[in-house]
């Protein structure tokens, strides 16, 4: 599994309840809510066999409200 970050900025207003629709989607590690540029930070694990780009395009992109992404690829924990 590879871990990835992805941070999220929605349109105003619309933070929690985009929250709530990764939440019902279960494809998360860990879900919060943050300050500064972007308003969700979510943690994922993705299948090495899957593309980490097609797998966020695929489960995440398409909820309503997400304006931006940031994602953040790990290659090694220490």
């Amino acid at each position: 599994m590879n871990c990835v970050f992805v941070q999220i900025r929605c349109r105003p207003g619309t933070a929690y309840r985009v929250a709530g629709d990764i939440a019902l989607r279960e494809i998360h590690s860990e879900l919060y809510s943050t300050s500064g540029e972007y308003d969700l930070l979510l943690k994922i694990y993705i299948p090495k066999e899957e593309d980490t780009g097609k797998f966020i395009n695929d489960n995440l992109l398409d909820i309503d409200g997400i304006e931006r992404t940031l994602t953040t690829l790990t290659f090694r924990a220490f």
